[in-house]
């Protein structure tokens, strides 16, 4: 599997921080070579060109339309993290759904 670049979001970026980094904990312990940043939901469009997947905190769904428009045509898959991984920071929960999809 080539190295999967994706990008965490939430409100300000500090849930999501914790988040990335016990998925990257997660992946470490399967030998993936993931690479994840952690970023508040203002910064996704920095973003775009470089990811391959970008994971949402469950508690912006209402922002998924607007991320369909930043990604236009770009290869990047798209996941609501579940609130049930989420609230609990469960990396290696969120890194099963996030490799459902590659």
């Amino acid at each position: 599997m080539k190295q999967l670049n994706v990008l965490l979001v939430c409100g300000s970026g500090a849930s999501s921080g914790f988040m990335a980094s016990n998925i990257r904990k997660a992946a470490a312990k399967r030998n993936l070579d993931i690479n994840i940043k952690a970023r508040g939901e203002a910064e996704i469009e920095n973003y775009i060109d470089e990811i391959d997947a970008l994971m949402v905190g469950p508690h912006l769904a209402y922002i998924l339309d607007e991320i369909e428009e930043y990604i236009g045509d770009a290869a990047v898959k798209v996941l609501l993290m579940k609130p049930s991984y989420y609230s609990t920071l469960d990396g290696e929960a969120a890194l099963e759904d996030l490799l459902k999809e590659f």
